[in-house]
């Protein structure tokens, strides 16, 4: 089952997404943990912090669950 996570603007980069879905507790961590873990963004692997989510994206962290990205 997928978390859904909404999103109010045109996209979120990696990094606050990671924020906003309780997966990281400050954003200064980010860098820290795309380091450290596996992300799957729609079937590919990607590690930019500063990657741009945007609704209908699908992201994948082993360990933490599978999320969909929707507009609010």
């Amino acid at each position: 089952m997928s978390a859904k996570i909404e999103i109010n603007t045109e996209f979120i980069t990696l990094g606050q997404f990671l924020k906003l879905a309780d997966v990281i507790q400050t954003g200064g961590m980010a860098k820290w943990f795309l380091s450290e873990h596996q992300i799957i963004i729609n079937g590919e692997q990607d590690q930019r912090r500063g990657r741009k989510l945007r609704a209908g994206d699908k992201v994948k962290i082993p360990g933490y669950g599978d999320f969909f990205i929707m507009e609010k």
